[in-house]
């Protein structure tokens, strides 16, 4: 059984630093993913509301809570819960309380 190695990068896609740490790389993908990966974002931190083009994303809520906002609407998610983010619409999360908030992301190309 391969074991893939991971690659953890830090990124400034909003406020403060969040973590990605990448599950698969493009290899494994074989074109019809763009990411798989454990997101962790500090508390106090967030991924910035953003547009998808030509793709989809879900989020899988492992730990901690959130504020998810999708166009426009805001609810909070929690461990468990499961979001998407459709090709076209707009999408970010923050963390909210005293835990990092930690989720698998899958962004799927739609082209």
């Amino acid at each position: 059984m391969p074991i893939i190695e991971q690659n953890t990068v830090a990124a400034q896609k909003g406020k403060g630093t969040m973590y990605i740490t990448h599950l698969l790389t493009p290899k494994e993908m074989v074109g019809k993913c763009e990411m798989f990966a454990r997101v962790k974002i500090p508390v106090g931190a967030a991924l910035g509301v953003h547009q998808h083009v030509g793709n989809n994303e879900t989020y899988h809520i492992i730990q901690g809570k959130g504020l998810y906002t999708d166009n426009g609407e805001t609810y909070e998610v929690k461990a468990g819960d499961t979001t998407f983010c459709a090709d076209g619409d707009f999408h970010g999360i923050e963390t909210v309380g005293d835990e990092d908030l930690i989720f698998i992301a899958l962004i799927i190309s739609t082209k």
